[in-house]
């Protein structure tokens, strides 16, 4: 997928990379059959590459520092290394391993890292193609997995890294806000309001006093993120944009509001949640609102060419405000 915070490197400066993380030896020999770019993502460039010694690994870089990102998404590669130890150390959850990462800036403008090339199918790309029940059970293991991560206390609510708080409100609040600024920035189209939809927020936000206790959250956890093979989940990658949060925000529990996001049914099972409180409703609807409004907004940022996700982001976000008391404008 095409965006401008994809930070495309030449293959001289490919083959340093290269040479630095696993030593000049496996630098592979000259032509141009030892690189492709895997396109299935918006955010960072990712290449797969073959050593020398025939072994396949993926590098994966930030974006360039003279494209803006939204607020969110700063310091994201940071956030990934850093939620990849933890898993690591915290769960059984399959990540990859991370052979080499360099924050130097020396060999290119961004961060980048080197890991395995797993070997395994995107659950975005042939879920549709599965029998039902196949598919089913991969999404009861996503939920599983997702319930596992969500097991992961924290020290406070925010960043990975800190700093923290002991109120959810206040960080969410500080996150909800952050996206909006980011629209009123740009000057994106919401077909609403911003000050309506600050107030909408505000009209809920006591829901949110509710949390107290900090867990992990993966929230970009959706099925494209899913790699698996033989009928199990064989790698969960994309970790650039977790947090210490509520684990209602979690990408897979959006279907319970809003149908266009898939049936939730199976993930649930997997997770082994039931039927929300009056509370969790309320807070999965603003949960709804946040994520919406980044997909609209992120396409200005990501230098869209085409308006099929902001036209689809804005009919969620015109049927989330819906659900939170706001008839169509």
């Amino acid at each position: 997928m095409e965006s401008i915070t994809k930070n495309r490197q030449s293959p001289q400066t490919l083959r340093a990379m290269i040479a630095r993380a696993y030593g000049a030896e496996q630098v592979p020999e000259q032509g141009d059959d030892w690189v492709s770019e895997l396109g299935h993502g918006w955010f960072n460039v990712a290449y797969r590459i073959r050593l020398r010694d025939g072994s396949r690994v993926v590098l994966k870089i930030a974006p360039p520092p003279a494209v803006e990102v939204m607020t969110y998404e700063r310091g994201a590669m940071a956030i990934e290394l850093a939620a990849l130890r933890l898993i690591a150390e915290r769960t059984k959850v399959p990540v990859p391993v991370v052979d080499f990462a360099d924050r130097t800036h020396e060999l290119c403008d961004a961060d980048y890292f080197f890991m395995p090339y797993v070997d395994a199918d995107n659950l975005g790309i042939i879920g549709a193609s599965l029998p039902t029940a196949e598919r089913d059970a991969y999404f009861e293991a996503l939920g599983a997995a997702n319930r596992e991560l969500n097991e992961i206390r924290g020290p406070g609510f925010g960043p990975l890294a800190g700093p923290w708080s002991p109120s959810w409100r206040t960080v969410f609040t500080g996150m909800f806000e952050d996206v909006l600024r980011n629209g009123e920035q740009r000057g994106v189209e919401l077909g609403w309001d911003y000050g309506t939809v600050r107030e909408i927020f505000r009209e809920h936000a006591w829901s949110l006093d509710e949390v107290t206790d900090p867990r992990y959250v993966e929230w970009d956890l959706w099925d494209s993120n899913v790699m698996v093979r033989d009928g199990a989940i064989a790698c969960i990658i994309d970790h650039e944009r977790a947090f210490y949060g509520d684990p209602l925000i979690e990408g897979c529990f959006a279907g319970t509001e809003l149908s266009a996001f898939g049936d939730p049914s199976a993930f649930l099972r997997g997770y082994g949640r039931g039927e929300p409180t009056g509370t969790e409703q309320v807070r999965r609807r603003i949960y709804c609102l946040y994520l919406v409004l980044i997909m609209v907004i992120e396409t200005v940022y990501r230098g869209h060419t085409d308006t099929v996700q902001y036209d689809w982001a804005r009919e969620r976000l015109n049927e989330t405000m819906a659900l939170l008391g706001r008839a169509e404008q």
